[in-house]
């Protein structure tokens, strides 16, 4: 990834709203490599409002109308999952409709949608969205301090080899100083 020539594709503008402000590279979940194309320059309403089903406002993502058309495969991808999620409103599905995308985008896109509730698997995901799983390493976003140890695991820590607590998608596991603790998801991020 070069942040460099991702924020100049970008014109300085959320990619997806269109907005100046707040603006961050964010890493599309279940991509096919670590290209450019796999990452979008978007507010950070947009990441809180992808991120959390419950905070989405359908009216915002009327921005969509224009930026599904990008040539970016990553905006593509956003453009479709949220359309996707919005679909029960009706103009979501007319516009996802029109959308097109090629085989390999729109398994990708579909590969991060949203699962019905009640179905699949608890999802892990770090604290910017990105999906987690066992065996990944992450990076500590803040010091932590650990319950029944003397030490505090420090911000920038890596935790390599984690495991998935399977019965609550906030908890992963993981090695720090030779202690196996437990981490709340929203304070790590995947190390790429």
């Amino acid at each position: 990834m070069n942040e460099k020539e991702i924020i100049e594709r970008s014109g300085g503008v959320c990619e997806l709203s269109g907005s100046s402000d707040n603006l961050q590279i964010y890493e599309v979940s279940h991509a096919p490599n670590d290209s450019n194309d796999s990452f979008a320059y978007i507010s950070e309403t947009c990441i809180e409002q992808i991120v959390d089903k419950n905070a989405t406002d359908p009216n915002f993502w009327r921005c969509l109308n224009d930026s599904m058309w990008s040539e970016v495969p990553a905006v593509k991808v956003l453009a479709w999952r949220m359309l996707d999620r919005l679909k029960s409103e009706g103009w979501p599905g007319d516009l996802l409709e029109m959308l097109y995308l090629e085989d390999e985008t729109l398994a990708w896109a579909q590969a991060g949608a949203d699962q019905p509730e009640g179905e699949g698997d608890p999802v892990h995901k770090d604290s910017n969205g990105a999906l987690l799983a066992d065996g990944d390493t992450v990076v500590l976003t803040k010091d932590l301090n650990v319950k029944g140890t003397t030490f505090t695991a420090k911000r920038g820590t890596a935790v390599r080899n984690i495991r998935l607590v399977d019965d609550n998608p906030e908890h992963i596991e993981g090695k720090v100083n030779g202690t196996q603790i437990v981490i709340l998801t929203k304070f790590i991020k995947k190390s790429s």
